[in-house]
């Protein structure tokens, strides 16, 4: 499917691509280690519960553009369109309240919904705000690893993680939110279960590397 990039009026801070690059994979270990942060701060620790907070998202974001771009950890105050999409984004001053009700919409459902279904809510509202200059769609996965691991209280193990799994294969991402967007746009109604399906199968697949990374440890410590 063609690439969802969004195309919005960017101060870009780096201009030479292998610079930027470099920068770019540079921050998005940052950013890892940061959602891994936040993890370890509320798993296993009830009392500290999880709460969803726009601040959370900005300091993803932030570490996903820092050096790159002015706006880093910032609200956009630009329109934004999303190229291959039949979604137009919300104006600037309506992105604010509409991460509040992402976030709401989280923490009202937090005991009630499954992990990855909040996953998958905040991998589509966040892609369908689309509140920053760039960086959207790095953030939206980073934040909604955090959610699925909090949630399922386990800061979960294996390699390729979720996020760098949706990375190294985009299509069946980009397809999964191209159908929540059109559940919302022709009926305003939130059906995310295709990206749903998708991070169940994400997470097995994380999970049975774990497994299988830990058996060949064990046979090779014998």
């Amino acid at each position: 499917m063609t690439d969802r990039h969004s195309h919005a009026q960017i101060p870009e801070l780096i201009t030479d691509e292998e610079e930027r690059a470099r920068r770019e994979a540079e921050n998005g270990i940052r950013q890892f280690n940061m959602a891994l942060e936040i993890i370890r701060v509320h798993v296993k620790d009830p009392e500290r519960p999880f709460r969803l907070r726009s601040g959370v998202i900005l300091q993803l974001n932030e570490a996903a553009l820092k050096g790159i771009h002015s706006f880093a950890g910032t609200f956009r105050n630009t329109p934004v369109a999303i190229g291959g999409s039949r979604h137009n984004p919300p104006e600037a001053f309506m992105v604010s309240d509409e991460v509040q009700d992402l976030c709401s919409y989280v923490n009202e459902n937090w005991n009630s919904r499954s992990a990855t279904h909040l996953g998958a809510y905040v991998l589509w509202k966040l892609n369908w705000i689309h509140p920053f200059a760039d960086g959207n769609g790095r953030t939206s996965r980073a934040i909604s690893y955090v959610v699925t691991s909090i949630k399922l209280d386990s800061i979960l193990p294996g390699t390729p993680t979720i996020p760098d799994q949706i990375a190294g294969d985009k299509d069946p991402y980009y397809n999964a939110l191209e159908k929540a967007d059109d559940a919302w746009l022709d009926a305003r109604k939130v059906d995310v279960s295709a990206l749903e399906e998708m991070l169940e199968q994400m997470l097995a697949r994380q999970l049975l590397n774990a497994t299988r990374e830990a058996a060949g440890e064990s046979c090779t410590n014998n």
